[in-house]
């Protein structure tokens, strides 16, 4: 971050077309895995920087955020002409590390398939921990963090208004967790998936513990008008479904061959 011996506050320019939080008040994260991503922020020193970066995120006075292995990248409209750039860093796993980590997935059948299906379960941050690894940063060491606005504490408020759209992105796409780790979600569900026997996956039948799995991974219906929302309504749809494909695949291996 720049240094200045002074800075005075004064407020960012216009912007249009921004990226604006959904959240307009309240929390940023609405999922477990966004929430607690917040939280790390909530223990920083942040002072009177925190109310002013939840007015950047929610004004759209971020104009970009690139979320690559082991970085972030943002571009932040402060009261500058040129917007800020801004920068989060996450220690990616080693190779040994990510070795150990699969291994992990792959020992807990029902939370490999979770994972294949694109769900986030709740145990996820308790298997990442008994490898010996962390999946959210602990303390502000764990983050690497940079922005060319001359503000000297660190994080400053452009930092911090990235952060918490990331929140929001995390709850969208949880497995972007795993890229700032250092693996993509497709060579994840690749090394979780790679040799696993489908007996380990399909052997025992039963009706998955989460439903909607593939509507989930679409994110909230845009245009959807009803009360209650879209995905709340297809779950007992999913589940009853869900109960009588096993019901008709256990009916079906009940019955002999009529070869027999």
């Amino acid at each position: 971050m720049a240094w200045y011996q002074y800075y005075e506050h004064t407020e960012p320019r216009e912007v249009k077309g921004g990226i604006k939080a959904k959240s307009q008040r309240g929390a940023f994260g609405t999922t477990w895995w966004g929430e607690r991503w917040e939280e790390v922020l909530k223990g920083f020193n942040l002072s009177n920087r925190l109310p002013r970066a939840k007015r950047y995120a929610r004004k759209g006075q971020v104009l970009s955020i690139e979320v690559e292995e082991g970085a972030v990248a943002a571009e932040v409209q402060g009261s500058r002409a040129d917007p800020y750039e801004v920068t989060i860093r996450l220690r990616p796993y080693d190779e040994a590390e990510w070795d150990k980590l699969i291994e992990a997935f792959r020992h807990q059948p029902y939370f490999a398939a979770a994972l294949l299906a694109g769900e986030m379960p709740p145990e996820v941050e308790d298997v990442v921990e008994r490898a010996g690894l962390d999946l959210f940063p602990e303390r502000e060491a764990d983050l690497e963090t940079d922005c060319t606005c001359p503000d000297w504490s660190n994080p400053c408020k452009h930092i911090a208004a990235v952060y918490l759209l990331l929140a929001e992105e995390f709850d969208r796409d949880p497995f972007l967790l795993f890229r700032l780790r250092g693996l993509r979600q497709g060579a994840l569900m690749d090394r979780i998936g790679g040799d696993v026997a489908a007996d380990d996956l399909y052997g025992a039948v039963e009706t998955p513990p989460s439903h909607a799995t593939l509507p989930k991974q679409l994110g909230k219906f845009p245009l959807w008008r009803a009360e209650e929302p879209l995905i709340d309504a297809l779950e007992p749809i999913y589940e009853a479904a869900s109960v009588a494909g096993v019901e008709l695949f256990e009916a079906e291996e009940s019955f002999p061959d009529a070869d027999e």
